[in-house]
Order: C-alpha cells, then structure tokens, then sequence
C-alpha cells in the first residue's frame, strides 16, 4: 500500500532529532520508529496495515523475507497473515510447533544462525514452498498488558548471520508492532476466549474500526473493497445509525485517492439558501457582504473525495447542479459564469428510500442514476445477528473504558442476552452509546442487566448462578398431603429454557451456552436427546 507510512531511523544531532531513511546498521546508536499511527484510526484495510509493517521491518533488517504471525489464543494457533510468502496464501501452525509456534507460546526472542542445526525448526514449510531457509530471528508481539499477540520472523539475513544488534532493532519494532495491532480493531479477536473460537480468526477484507462478522457485513465489505478500487461514483444507503460515513471512509482510505483530502458535507444541517454556496462557493460581489471570493467544498476536494451525507435533503435547484458536476466535471461559483473544472470522487449517503422520492418528484431521476453506479445497501443492526452485536458491544466497552481511563470491564451473560434481544432501533450509534453509558455508571468489573439504560420492556434472562433472592419465584405451597398442584418434570422444564434461551439469541449455540453457563458439548448433547 503506498501512501505516508514510513519506517524511519531517528538520529541525535546537535542536541535535537532528525527523521532520516539511512539503514540500520548494527553498532549504530539507532532507534528505529515504525511510524504506522496515521493510519491507525483510519478505516484501513487491516491486510494492508500489516503488510506495510512487515515490509519496513524487512527493509531495515535487511532480510530476504518477513512475516508476521498473528496468535489466535481461542484455537491454539498461529498463522501467517501479513507475509513475503508467494508460494503459499497461509501458514498456520500450532503454538510450540515451529520457531514461530515456539516464540508465541514462550515469549522468548529467537536467533537461529543454522536452521536445520536447531531442533526448533519446522522444515514443514520449506518442503511446501521449496524456499531455503539458513538463519532465523523471530520476536513475540505483545501489547501493553504483555498478552503475545503475534510473532515477527525474519528469514535469512542477506550479509551474514542476524547479531545481538539486529536483535534489539527486532525487539523494538516487535514492541511498536504490538501497540500498532493493539490500536486496532484486531486486538480484541485475538484474544478471543476458545469458548468463542467455533472458527479461525477472519480477517479478509476486514476495515480497521469496522466490527462485524455477519454474512450480511461479509458481503459489504466485499462490495466496499471492489468499489474503493475503482473511480466509480458510490451511494451508501441504510438506517440512521448504521455506520455510513465510517464505509464512505473506507472507500477514500482504500482508493487511489487516499492522499487526497476527504471532504464531508452534511446536507440535512444546512439551510437550503446556504447549500449551494457552501458546495461551490462563490464570487466576489455575489451577494451583498460577498467582498471576496469564496472556495467551496467542491474545490477543498480536488484529487480527492467529497461525502456528501443525507443527499436526499439537497433542494432540487442544488441537485441540478450536483448532475452538472457529475456529467460534465465542473461547475460555477454562485455569481459567476466560469466553469471551473473538478477532480473528485462523489460518495453519498442517505437514510432515504430515493425510489420513491423520484415518484414522488422530490428527487431528480436522472441525478439518482448517476449517484447510484455502486449502491453499498449498509444491514440493520437487528440483522446482523447475535454474533456481530457481541463482537461490537465488547469492542465499544474496551473503547469507552480507554476513553474514561477505566479497568476495562466485562460484560455478564445476562446484559449480553439483553442486548442481544434488544431490536436496536438507533443502531450501532444507540448500542455504542448504551455501552458507554454502562461503562460509566457502573460499580465492579461486571457490566449487570441494571448498568444498560434500556427500556424496562426488553426480555432479559438471567443465568441461574446470578439469580438474586429478589429474583426467585415464589416458592409454591405445597400440601404434605393429599393430592398434589399439576406440575411439570423437571425435564420439561428444562428443555422448555433451553429452547427460549436458543429463540432469544437467534439460535446461536455459543452464546445460548454462555448464557445457560454450561458447556457447548453439553447444550449440543441436550439437543440430540430432545431430537434436534
């Protein structure tokens, strides 16, 4: 991925530092910064994230090969995700097995100046590739609370053996590495618990800040990455609070115009007199107080992107203009008569059902099939399932206890059905902002059902084990003798729990044993003996 991310060797000279691209040399008094934070934050594709790390990593080191291994804790693995490795698309190994396997379960840094002389080394992969391999060094990634997230290895050094220097440099980058993954939305799926590790950790056509899993994401962000590589005009639609403009991101981020600027305009929190001018600006002697020339959006988008978000709010004198732009590449300034040529791509966005604002004659037709050449249709939270509504209620509790400097907390079964059942009809905006308000007003290391600002008529279903006396039924009286109340086995009873718990989180077996705090084996042994 091109673009700003540079690795870089910071030099002491007189008495200040100097950026400078010189090799690392051992001996040297360097310390290497791989500068990787602008685009942390940013709405990334995180196999281009990585990638870039490994190839500065391999640059300074000068090594033939780099690869970066990622620790999948839940399934007891490592795999390659970020690697020089054109013989195959991954590796995967398991923890101990290997020298990477080895340095993701112990910690230890690993310099190996004849591979086939040290018992550590797998030959597996060699036998696969036909690639040679002579020396190694491999260092653990670890974020700040010293979890090993991965693992960097680098293959043959290309003038001589890997030094203790080369050492330290590798250690370095290794730290840095780690605070780059921690900074991401990877972090949390790599150290997911094995009770949720039903699969491998998914990473392709993953966007950095966007959580989810689904097949209804999977599919937006197949679309997301196709249309990012291409000029075409893109229209992002879908409910208040779906994630809009974080996808318009990640189409300019991923696109060749990604060191251009990304210029946002929301139609809706415009007056109509002011939308124009604000798009196109205007020239001196417009309007009376127009004493000088005005640029634009339009113009502050050159070579790059322009969002226009809730395009259907624009007045339909503006939406003739906006097709002006669309059809010919340029436009006038309010007050003048000189076409003034444009480069940018347009990206809208709207909560709207267009269709029938074009029958309605509020939307211009031929203004909708110009914005409309890729349509990204953005799924309603409440469609996205169980699964995803958990992976994003624990990523908005690791950000909301960051951004309050909070222990970050854990969340109950009970509060996960909870939120689980919840129709979500704000979206990822409302469950971000219940999260953060749990995170604030709670008491403890647990996220309770009571801490979720929810209305009171939402189902919740409480485990066994987290049952208060206040919350138990009312024992029955039950006569010592004579004839019994009706009442159902046990069994019954239970199987009648078990199937609401599965109906409540849409099926998903992994959830409903959490929520049950029982084992999946079990739940699955449970429903082969009632037939299922």
């Amino acid at each position: 991925m091109s673009g700003p991310v540079v690795l870089s060797l910071a030099r002491p000279r007189g008495g200040g530092r100097r950026m400078s691209t010189v090799m690392a040399q051992p001996g040297e008094d360097n310390e290497v910064l791989l500068s990787v934070h602008d685009l942390i934050g940013r709405e990334v594709a995180l196999d281009d994230l990585l990638r870039t790390m490994i190839d500065r990593i391999r640059t300074a080191m000068r090594a033939d090969r780099c690869t970066l291994y990622l620790v999948d804790h839940g399934k007891g693995e490592v795999f390659s995700k970020a690697a020089h490795l054109p013989e195959l698309p991954e590796i995967r190994l398991k923890l101990g097995q290997g020298v990477a396997g080895h340095v993701a379960q112990t910690g230890e840094l690993v310099n190996v100046p004849s591979a086939k002389e040290d018992a550590r080394f797998y030959g597996g992969v060699d036998e696969k590739t036909g690639y040679r391999t002579e020396s190694m060094l491999a260092a653990a990634v670890r974020d700040r609370a010293g979890n090993i997230v991965g693992v960097v290895q680098l293959l043959n050094k290309l003038d001589g053996h890997f030094t203790d220097e080369d050492a330290r440099l590798l250690t370095e980058l290794s730290r840095q590495a780690g605070m780059a993954i921690e900074s991401t939305t990877l972090h949390a799926q790599l150290l997911r618990p094995a009770a949720e590790a039903t699969e491998p950790v998914p990473l392709q056509d993953r966007f950095n800040r966007i959580v989810g899993e689904s097949a209804p994401m999977r599919q937006v962000y197949k679309l997301t990455t196709r249309a990012a590589a291409s000029q075409a005009t893109v229209l992002i639609t879908g409910e208040s609070g779906t994630g809009k403009e974080l996808f318009a991101r990640a189409v300019h981020v991923n696109s060749p115009r990604r060191d251009g600027a990304f210029v946002k305009v929301d139609c809706a929190a415009l007056p109509a007199s002011l939308i124009e001018n604000e798009l196109f600006g205007h020239e001196r002697g417009a309007y009376t107080g127009a004493d000088q020339r005005a640029v634009g959006k339009f113009d502050a988008a050159q070579k790059g992107t322009i969002f226009l978000d809730e395009i259907g709010e624009l007045p339909l004198p503006v939406q003739g203009k906006l097709l002006r732009v669309l059809q010919d590449r340029d436009f006038e300034r309010v007050g003048g008569n000189r076409p003034v040529e444009v480069d940018v791509r347009i990206v809208a966005a709207t909560n709207r059902d267009l269709e029938k604002m074009v029958a309605a004659g509020t939307f211009r037709a031929d203004l909708y099939y110009r914005i409309k050449v890729v349509e990204i249709r953005l799924p309603p939270l409440r469609a996205r399932g169980p699964d995803d509504i958990g992976r994003l209620a624990k990523h908005f509790v690791t950000q909301a206890a960051r951004r309050h400097a909070r222990a970050v907390p854990t969340l109950s079964a009970v509060a996960m059905s909870r939120l689980c059942a919840y129709p979500w009809p704000g979206n990822v905006r409302e469950l971000e902002n219940c999260v953060e308000s749990a995170v604030v007003i709670m008491d403890g290391r647990e996220i309770l059902p009571e801490h979720l600002p929810l209305p009171e008529a939402t189902p919740a279903l409480h485990a066994p084990s987290e049952m208060s006396p206040s919350r138990l039924p009312t024992p029955l009286a039950i006569p010592l003798s004579g004839n019994l109340p009706p009442t159902k086995p046990l069994a019954d009873v239970e199987k009648e729990h078990i199937l609401h718990v599965l109906d409540l989180v849409q099926g998903n077996r992994s959830l409903a044993a959490r929520v049950l705090q029982i084992g999946r084996n079990t739940l699955a042994r449970k429903l082969k003996d009632y037939g299922m």
